[in-house]
């Protein structure tokens, strides 16, 4: 159930992710922190998300995070054709 939770939190950052525009060659995907902080946490250690600071309103994912939110968007929002 955990892995349930966790995946489908991180696909639900993904849809409702903003891009942040920055100076860098990549522009990272930000979405609010509306979620359980045990949630992000455990995303964040384990990579998808980047480490924030106590106060953000908002949590940013990693290029792994995408990826795998991706991987998750064909997993649970097949579409019958």
């Amino acid at each position: 159930m955990d892995k349930n939770i966790e995946e489908l939190t991180l696909l639900l950052m993904y849809l409702t992710s903003w891009q942040l525009k920055n100076d860098l060659e990549y522009d990272y995907k930000n979405s609010w922190k509306t979620y359980p902080f045990e949630v992000i946490d455990t995303l964040t250690e384990k990579g998808y998300l980047f480490p924030t600071r106590h106060r953000n309103k908002s949590v940013t994912l990693t290029k792994e995070g995408e990826k795998l939110a991706e991987e998750l968007c064909k997993k649970y929002l097949k579409h019958d054709e």
